[in-house]
């Protein structure tokens, strides 16, 4: 039996919402995607991307190439409507690290006079607990007549920054709905691109377990930048020690670093904290150990930096993560903000995989930088620092966050 082509509209077209419309475009089904970048959509429909992601541009080319993909400010007529904004935080009665359902809400407001009966809503923005509810209650007050006629369920996207296109394809996916006639609609459309196993559940249990995955994987990170404070205390090298630790059969100690960054890790355990602030203790503990560790590394520079008159301090590194491009909750850039205006010396940041458009500082190349720094602040192992000369550095101050340069 012949696969069913839809009309989907993708509200969203960033690091997740243009992947998953290029994958379904080039599936076959026609699709819309909406943002309130202009700039983002004029580049779309041109057959070229926003972002930096792997093999991107091919896929998108591809798609509106094949008339199966097209952008656009504003949302259409659909059978199946994907939600795929941020969820950032906002301040609320002075919890900094609160759930903002902005973007999610409107990109709902916005679609609720375009959906009709027996459509699908998929939400697959990582969000706290019940927010799959929330958004099937906007559209059912908006449009009353449509109350029990519509399906929700929540898929949360579970790709890595550099490797999306191939995870979107061979990851399991976890489907949870409102109903289960929901999931099964998703299912099936999700079948139409992904290898990996569908996973069927409630929407309450989906939303959690993909705050629990990013939230287990902080409190192993939080673990391993703990230790690298206590071996520094020590005076110990870390990156030894849990190189030595880890030889044991069940022992998998992760890599220490500036603190963590990205749309996921660096969120979603906050998302839990909102929703349980009594029993998420160890949780929010581990969030505050990874928050304070780019603080660490500040007051290291800082030590460092008091040895020299003026320094030159060499900044490598702002990216999240290595190889990519992407800043969301970097700590690598909230260090390099605040040593610029702590005054302590003049600060030379370089990162290869980021325009000068992107910051508000300028960016320097790595030569200038290794010539000029009297300090060396490796923050993101980037490969292209992985093979600096070591003669290079043998003379400077090195702070090495990532243990690249030993």
């Amino acid at each position: 039996m012949a696969r069913e082509l839809q009309k989907i509209v993708v509200m969203g077209l960033g690091y997740i919402g243009l992947p998953t419309a290029s994958m379904l475009a080039t599936k076959g089904h026609q699709v819309l995607g909406v943002d309130v970048n202009a700039k983002a959509v004029e580049t779309i429909n041109s057959g070229r991307i926003h972002i930096v992601e792997p093999d991107l541009d091919i896929l998108v080319r591809s798609a509106v190439n094949s008339g199966n993909l097209r952008a656009s400010l504003t949302p259409e007529e659909g059978d199946t409507f994907i939600i795929a904004v941020p969820t950032p935080f906002k301040e609320v009665d002075g919890n900094p690290k609160a759930p903002d359902l902005s973007y999610v809400e409107a990109a709902t407001r916005a679609i609720v006079p375009f959906v009709k009966e027996d459509d699908l809503v998929i939400l697959e923005s990582t969000s706290p607990v019940g927010t799959t509810e929330v958004i099937a209650k906007i559209i059912t007050e908006g449009r009353p007549e449509l109350a029990g006629k519509v399906h929700f369920v929540h898929c949360p996207e579970r790709v890595l920054p550099g490797h999306i296109l191939r995870e979107l394809v061979d990851n399991d996916r976890i489907i949870g709905g409102t109903t289960k006639a929901g999931v099964s609609k998703a299912k099936a459309l999700y079948k139409t691109f992904c290898n990996g196993a569908i996973l069927e559940t409630d929407s309450r249990t989906a939303e959690l377990s993909k705050l629990v995955e990013n939230s287990f994987r902080d409190v192993n990170i939080a673990f391993a930048n703990e230790l690298s404070v206590i071996c520094d205390r020590l005076g110990i090298n870390v990156w030894e020690t849990i190189a030595l630790a880890n030889r044991h059969p069940r022992v998998n100690i992760l890599q220490p670093g500036p603190g963590v960054g990205g749309h996921c890790i660096a969120v979603d355990p906050w998302f839990i904290v909102s929703s349980a602030p009594q029993e998420a203790r160890l949780i929010r503990t581990a969030r505050e150990v990874n928050d304070a560790k780019p603080h660490w590394v500040i007051e290291k520079v800082r030590a460092k930096a008091q040895r020299f008159k003026d320094p030159v301090i060499g900044c490598l590194g702002l990216a999240f993560k290595a190889n990519i491009d992407d800043l969301r909750e970097s700590p690598s850039m909230e260090i390099v903000e605040q040593l610029l205006h702590s005054g302590i010396g003049k600060i030379m940041a370089c990162e290869p995989n980021v325009s000068q458009d992107k910051v508000k500082f300028p960016l320097h190349g790595l030569k200038d930088v290794l010539k000029e720094a009297d300090i060396l602040l490796l923050l993101v192992d980037h490969d292209e620092f992985k093979d600096i000369d070591p003669q290079v550095t043998k003379d400077k101050v090195v702070i090495d966050t990532k243990g690249v340069l030993r």
